[in-house]
């Protein structure tokens, strides 16, 4: 029989893979995803489909995670806020993570291709493939990372439109749309957080020649504004005047903490546009399949 030493150390092992997978971001990975298959479908929600596109993009997203921060996990180990994660304070092995991460990835793309469709296998499969082999790097080498990283970052909602439908339209590129941009005030908020941090660390997220934030801030009001006039598009045929005061009053919030920021590149003020995008984002979503409803 184990004693109780083992036991807590299999628990603590266990912790650790899933702390690998970034419950937090696939939290918002799994929302985006439903929402685009909830859209897409033409009657009816098949609850089947959406649990099974849900676990396939879930698993997917778990692989690209750990794949991400086993190419990372020198350099998170030069981060405050990332050097207590499992690789960098060795409590998981790079082996250990490697193997992890390819076995959910392929496992992921395998579940959607055989219980889905094969779209929305490899809308998932080339997410991961961008994710890393484009994305990851280029955080050393250009602060246009942020750029590139956002198109993987905005695809589960083509994969979940395609997991509903089989195809993508005009519609779902309206949808991916609004993802694609609201990484921007997002990301770039994180950025002016710790920027200290990941130049530490030798990541360019954002420009050198941008030391007072004044070029980052501009980039967010931009993006923001571009964001609620791409939410007033017509993702839905039967909007009307309840869905655009819902909308209009989504982005007068962001808009509200975009603008506090504007005036200053204070790291509270960085935190609150964090926290109010977090919030903004399921809201939006929300308004959208209320409406269809």
């Amino acid at each position: 029989m184990p004693n109780s030493t083992s036991v807590q150390t299999l628990r603590s092992k266990l912790r650790d893979y899933y702390t690998l997978t970034k419950p937090e971001v696939n939290l918002l990975i799994l929302m985006t995803t439903s929402a685009g298959y909830y859209l897409a479908c033409p009657g009816p929600l098949r609850i089947g489909g959406l649990v099974n596109t849900l676990v396939g993009t879930l698993l997917v997203a778990s692989g690209t995670a750990t794949l991400n921060q086993w190419m990372e996990r020198v350099w998170d180990g030069q981060m405050r806020r990332t050097a207590s994660r499992p690789l960098p304070a060795g409590r998981l092995t790079g082996r250990e993570a490697f193997v992890f991460g390819i076995l959910l990835s392929v496992a992921g793309g395998i579940y959607l291709l055989v219980s889905v469709n094969g779209l929305s296998a490899l809308l998932a499969i080339s997410t991961l493939i961008s994710y890393l082999l484009v994305y990851t790097p280029l955080k050393r080498k250009t602060p246009l990372c942020t750029l590139l990283g956002a198109f993987p970052g905005a695809m589960p909602t083509l994969i979940g439109w395609a997991g509903a439908s089989a195809n993508i339209n005009r519609q779902a590129w309206f949808l991916f749309a609004v993802l694609f941009l609201w990484q921007f005030p997002h990301f770039l908020a994180i950025a002016l957080m710790y920027r200290e941090d990941y130049s530490r660390a030798g990541y360019r997220m954002l420009p050198d020649f941008d030391r007072n934030a004044r070029f980052t801030r501009v980039e967010i009001v931009g993006f923001a504004v571009l964001l609620v006039l791409a939410t007033m598009l017509p993702i839905l045929d039967r909007a009307g005047s309840w869905y655009w005061a819902g909308m209009c009053m989504a982005g007068a919030f962001l808009l509200y903490h975009v603008g506090m920021l504007a005036t200053s590149s204070s790291k509270v003020l960085a935190s609150r546009l964090l926290h109010a995008s977090v919030l903004y984002l399921p809201v939006v979503l929300g308004i959208m399949v209320a409406w269809k409803a």
